[in-house]
């Protein structure tokens, strides 16, 4: 029997001919990622076992972007013990305030992982870099702190689902909306600790940040990892950035899967998660009257340039509505500078928005836009568990950061074309 794309890059970096679901071995890491939350609980587990050197002072990652800037006291102790410790090792990667960016926004923007690569961060959407081809996945700060001092780390081999796409998406529909309906038919723990790949001639009308986006979210159905072939729109981004070496991995014709889905893309429409889980999705077509009191636009799953800009589409020429807070997060300083450079910037603020540094703040409940006890947010972020975003009596509804800026302009959940009607 074949293997996966996912299996295959396993099998490479365990010096293996081949692996089969459920099959643990150790591999080789080729970056190992942590952030101020959880970077100072794997240092310590790093003292307690005594342990002193770095496998690879390139291929460790720390990123100060949860509570940054600083929040409280306990924030900048946790970031000050991080700090000393990236430069106690001379660990290369090193990203704080005024250069860190989302964690994983910065780290494909930076060049630092690619095709082929083996990752493992200690946060759960580690699985992000699975659009570039790499098998990428989170782990806990024990695990981290073996992988940073030993470029090692165990795993077992996942099975796999296949995701055909199929069909060209229709104006304003992007990757969250795909993933939101990918949930929302498969639940929670529909892809519970398999690898979830993607196929389909669908595949050619997917930006990068598209693809970013789904494969962001691949850990909302509990899956170990995301993973996308890597083609021509993968090959365009990595050049000229991605410092390694590009090694392409392609799935067997007869690998085998547990399931395969098609899905659609013409079919979609924009998709909102209600509270309190990713699974609970209804088209914007099904929403009704909704009433917000915050729009989120940012986060590792939509804070990039294209999310703002079509963040910015919406909201030119236009105002939020009286009694909506709408904070908008560039997940990274180079896309702040970019959307600055381009005026969105401009609109935002004359919109009545009000722009952040990159931070995760807002995303976790950690502090930039806290809820109270019975307000609604839409948000581009990635979860809407029960308090994830302030008052365990708020509400959450994730969207794209087209629906996003719409409600935001209306006061209640609304589809961009409600705003946009008679101006395309």
């Amino acid at each position: 029997m074949g293997m996966t794309m996912s299996q295959k890059i396993l099998a490479k970096k365990a010096g293996l001919a081949s692996v089969a679901a459920g099959q643990l071995i150790e591999a080789n890491l080729d970056m190992v990622l942590a952030n101020d939350i959880t970077a100072p609980v794997a240092i310590k587990e790093y003292k307690k076992a005594g342990l002193d050197s770095i496998f690879d002072k390139s291929k460790v990652a720390l990123v100060m972007d949860h509570f940054t800037p600083n929040k409280d006291i306990k924030a900048a102790e946790q970031c000050k013990y991080v700090r000393e410790f990236a430069c106690n090792k001379e660990i290369k990667n090193f990203f704080d305030v005024g250069e860190m960016g989302i964690e994983h926004a910065l780290l494909p923007e930076q060049g630092l992982v690619g095709a082929g690569d083996l990752v493992i961060g200690a946060d759960s959407h580690t699985c992000t870099y699975g659009a570039l081809g790499a098998f990428s996945t989170g782990v806990g700060s024990t695990d981290m702190a073996a992988g940073m001092a030993t470029g090692k780390c165990w795993f077992k081999v996942p099975a796999a689902i296949k995701f055909v796409l199929i069909g060209k998406p229709a104006k304003y529909i992007g990757g969250k909306d795909i993933i939101l309906h990918i949930i929302g038919l498969i639940g929670v723990d529909g892809a519970l600790y398999k690898s979830m790949e993607f196929a389909g001639d669908g595949l050619a009308y997917l930006s990068i940040d598209d693809r970013l986006t789904i494969a962001n979210m691949a850990i909302e159905a509990g899956a170990k990892n995301g993973i996308f072939p890597v083609d021509k729109v993968t090959l365009d981004y990595l050049e000229g950035r991605y410092k390694g070496k590009i090694e392409i991995f392609e799935a067997d014709a007869d690998a085998e899967y547990d399931s395969t889905y098609t899905i659609d893309l013409a079919s979609l429409r924009p998709t909102v998660a209600f509270p309190h889980l990713p699974e609970n999705t209804h088209t914007i077509d099904e929403v009704g009257e909704i009433k917000i009191h915050q729009s989120v636009i940012g986060s590792c799953t939509n804070g990039r340039i294209s999310d703002l800009r079509q963040a910015a589409e919406v909201l030119k020429g236009k105002k939020v509505a009286k009694g909506v807070r709408t904070i908008i997060f560039p997940a990274t300083q180079e896309i702040y500078l970019q959307a600055l450079k381009e005026g969105l910037l401009e609109i935002f603020v004359k919109a009545g928005a009000a722009v952040s540094t990159p931070t995760c703040g807002p995303c976790l409940g950690g502090h930039m836009g806290i809820l109270a006890q019975g307000e609604r947010a839409v948000a581009t972020t990635n979860r809407n568990f029960v308090g994830r975003m302030g008052h365990t009596e708020s509400e959450v509804y994730l969207a794209s950061p087209y629906v996003a800026a719409a409600s935001a302009v209306l006061g209640r959940l609304a589809g961009p074309e409600e705003v946009l009607k008679g101006e395309a």
